[in-house]
């Protein structure tokens, strides 16, 4: 038989929110630095084929 779940606390369901707005936050930080760093050309770990205008 089905039983219902208990309440979930406000202050949990925040940190687990804040939790998954931080991964968010890193993973787009991480895009940022690795984007400049291919566009000054200062990449170790890409390879971009400078075009000559």
């Amino acid at each position: 038989m089905a039983v219902p779940k208990k309440r979930t606390s406000i202050s949990k369901k925040r940190i687990r929110k804040n939790i998954w707005k931080k991964k968010g936050y890193l993973a787009a930080v991480k895009a940022f630095s690795l984007a400049k760093s291919v566009s000054t050309g200062n990449s170790k770990s890409f390879f971009v084929r400078q075009t000559n205008k």
